[in-house]
């Protein structure tokens, strides 16, 4: 082909480059010859060698282009070679394709002809397997017959020949397997069912573990021995481990755990001690039998012992929980409870024994109660308890409440004074509970002694408010009491007899203020009896009072012996009262006496009309502190807790004769008694009748600068607690007494 034909063949190209880095390149290299040829022919001598660069450059042209032919060439070779390598590669997968054509169809044929031998080779088989029976089929025969016996041997808990006589059925089966081509005949088909006979047969020994120890200990190591044999052996491919030994050893559990915690039914309502009894019995005679019985006829890695008592302890612990989860405990069964899983369970009558080996050992078991379950035991049990000691000690207050009324006297003892049952049941009542909580633990004890405080603390309150219901309706008229004061002392020695027993509540190492609440509370009823007897005692005077001071009482000592009559007729039964109560008793009722002669000076009844009277009221005022003295000195009262001295104190203020020295008088009764107020002494002044009012003044002046109080002075009240008459003013002035703002205005 000539080059004319060339190139009509060959595209025309379009016209700009075709590609943009060689359109770059090409500029690069154009500015780089020119940068050359104007770097060389830039000054004109350069030009005559213009022809020798123009040569050299032609020949580097050519040796260029022949150098780029060269590599052409080459590329243009090993294309044509793997084109070459190509085209035989196309003609070899051709032939491969063409030979697998005819392979497959060689196959397909085998297949056809194979699926015509199929028939024959099940007859093979089948012969193979008849041959297989042909020999085997004696044995074959005596199968069910053994199978039977088998069952019996079963049946007749003969359990060493009963696995003998399995094991030889079994490895017929497993004999016959491989001839047959792993096919179950039917005679075989019952063996399994037999085997799980045979482990349920031992499994039920190993329930009764503890009965047959003591009756018949060869069947027990029968079966435990088959459990073993059949746990150690190694079962053909394919078929389950039968694990016998779990088996035992969970029967063992479970038939323990039936034999005492089996019952469905919790203990009913006050039968929980006996059956914690029962079990405090059974269970050490249990572990007993355990080591001495049961350990000889198993193996040494059965922990006989151990397991019996952890198995023991574990379901006694879900017995005790489950029971708990049910209806609230009473409080006798919570106790018996409590004591029972603290003290006696670990103790040396039951887990603790020294007779049980170390196996037996539960205490680093988890507990059989836990701390949730103390705590609600405890609160149980003190919820319980504290409404029964309620109920006792109301029911002991409403015993007390009802003699109030009848028409005997207080109960006596052998010394004659009043006595009441009751502040000792109270106590035996509170310290029985105390006591009985010690013997569970401190944290219940300290729970029952708080209780008893309050509950006691409350048996005040009721027995005050009952004392206060009495004396009203007695006041009033609608219950009167025949025996009233009587019964208000009598309670005035039960109140000495709580007070003086009470420390029989204190726990030992408990802080000394623990009781402080209820010796307060008994403090407080103490008081209060004492008012309610010192206001029976001033209602009986107050009608003698009103003639006090009057100029009867001036000539004659009949309204004081009234008095002295009739308050030592009143006192007469202090003497029931016990010591120092009754010291008290006078000491206020005294006072109280005392109390009504003061108010009775202070209304200002009597003004003296001149000396002789002043005398004779002076002289009245020592005769009647001297008939009062040897009243209360006479019913038992001591001298120095007397408070009829104030009478003399106030004689002198009317027996002295030189007005001018009352200031002196005023301040030394105000050393003696610091309660007593200008009002008091202004009222006081005032029975005189001899003062003018700057005298007054002067005296009352005194007051102010008095000296301190004696250290001897009266520390007990008696001008404070009389109100003192003064004229009411407009307004009273912020300092002062009334009385001298009303001297001052007049």
């Amino acid at each position: 082909m000539d080059s004319a034909a060339k190139d009509e063949m060959q595209p025309e190209l379009s016209p700009g480059p075709e590609w943009p880095e060689q359109e770059r390149a090409e500029q690069l290299a154009r500015g780089a010859a020119l940068k050359w040829a104007s770097g060389i022919f830039y000054r004109p001598e350069q030009l005559a060698r213009l022809g020798q660069y123009r040569s050299r450059e032609v020949q580097r042209t050519c040796s260029l282009e022949a150098r780029l032919k060269s590599v052409v060439q080459s590329y243009l070779e090993g294309v044509q070679t793997g084109v070459w390598q190509l085209a035989r590669a196309t003609e070899a997968v051709q032939g491969t394709r063409e030979a697998l054509s005819q392979a497959r169809g060689l196959l397909q044929g085998m297949s056809q002809a194979l699926r015509t031998l199929e028939p024959l080779r099940e007859r093979v088989a089948q012969y193979k397997q008849l041959q297989a029976l042909s020999h085997l089929l004696p044995r074959l025969r005596a199968v069910p017959s053994a199978v039977a016996h088998t069952q019996t041997l079963i049946d007749a808990q003969q359990f060493l020949e009963a696995y003998v006589s399995l094991r030889e059925l079994e490895q017929l089966r497993e004999d016959m397997w491989a001839p047959l081509g792993g096919l179950e005949l039917p005679v075989f088909q019952g063996l399994d069912l037999l085997f799980e006979a045979l482990g349920q047969a031992v499994e039920a020994a190993a329930g009764a573990a503890g009965k047959l120890a003591r009756e018949d200990p060869a069947l027990l190591v029968a079966a435990v021995r088959v459990a073993e044999v059949e746990t150690g052996r190694t079962t053909p491919l394919g078929q389950v481990p039968r694990d016998w030994r779990q088996r035992c050893l969970r029967a063992l559990q479970e038939g323990l755990e039936q034999t005492h915690f089996g019952s469905p039914l919790l203990p009913a309502p006050g039968a929980l001690p006996g059956w914690l009894e029962a079990l405090r019995v059974a269970l050490p005679v249990e572990l007993a039998t355990a080591e001495a019985l049961v350990a000889p006829c198993c193996p040494p890695q059965y922990n006989v012992v151990q397991l019996w008592a952890h198995t023991l302890h574990s379901g006694l612990r879900r017995s005790l929980q489950h029971l708990l989860a049910g209806p609230e405990l009473e409080a006798a069964d919570a106790f018996a409870l409590l004591h029972w899983a603290l003290h006696v369970y670990l103790g040396q009558e039951m887990m603790g024994s020294l007779e049980l080996g170390p196996e037996a050992d539960v205490s680093q078991l988890e507990p059989l109660l836990t701390l949730e379950n103390i705590e609600q035991l405890e609160a149980t049990f003190v919820a319980n308890v504290q409404a029964s000691v309620s109920q006792w000690l109301q029911n002991a207050l409403d015993g007390e409440v009802a003699e109030w009324g009848r028409e005997q006297g207080p109960n006596t003892d052998p010394s004659g004074s009043y006595y009441s049952p009751m502040p000792a049941i109270v106590l035996q009542i509170l310290e029985e509970n105390i006591r009985v909580a010690s013997l569970v633990s401190e944290s219940l004890q300290q729970r029952v002694h708080g209780m008893a405080l309050s509950e006691l603390g409350i048996f005040l309150r009721s027995f005050s408010d009952a004392l206060i219901r009495f004396s009203r309706d007695h006041l009033r008229g609608k219950a009167m009491a025949p025996h009233y004061v009587p019964y208000l002392l009598a309670a005035l020695n039960h109140q000495s007899a709580l007070s003086s027993s009470v420390s029989v509540l204190q726990l030992d190492g408990a802080p000394s203020g623990a009781l402080a609440p209820v010796e307060a509370a008994l403090d407080k009823l103490q008081r209060r009896i004492c008012r309610l007897v010192l206001e029976a005692l001033q209602a009986e005077l107050q009608p003698l009072f009103a003639d006090l001071p009057s100029r009867q009482w001036l000539s004659s000592p009949e309204l004081l012996e009234s008095v002295c009559e009739r308050t030592g007729r009143f006192c007469r039964d202090f003497g029931r009262v016990r010591n120092p109560t009754v010291q008290l008793l006078l000491a206020e009722a005294e006072r109280a006496v005392v109390l009504q002669y003061l108010r009775a000076l202070m209304q200002g009844r009597l003004v003296c009309r001149g000396a002789d009277e002043r005398t004779q009221a002076a002289e009245r005022l020592r005769h009647d502190a001297a008939q009062l003295q040897q009243l209360f000195l006479g019913l038992g009262l001591q001298e120095n807790a007397q408070c009829a001295p104030v009478l003399l104190a106030l004689r002198e203020l009317l027996n002295l004769r030189d007005p001018a020295l009352l200031g002196l008088e005023v301040a030394g009764l105000q050393q003696q008694f610091p309660d007593v107020s200008e009002d008091h002494v202004s009222a006081l002044l005032g029975l005189r009748g001899d003062l003018s009012r700057e005298q007054q003044l002067v005296a009352l002046s005194s007051l102010q600068a008095a000296l301190p109080p004696s250290p001897r002075a009266s520390r007990r009240a008696l001008f404070s607690l009389v109100p003192a008459p003064a004229p009411a003013p407009a307004s009273c002035l912020p300092s002062g007494s009334c009385a001298r703002a009303l001297l001052l205005s007049e």
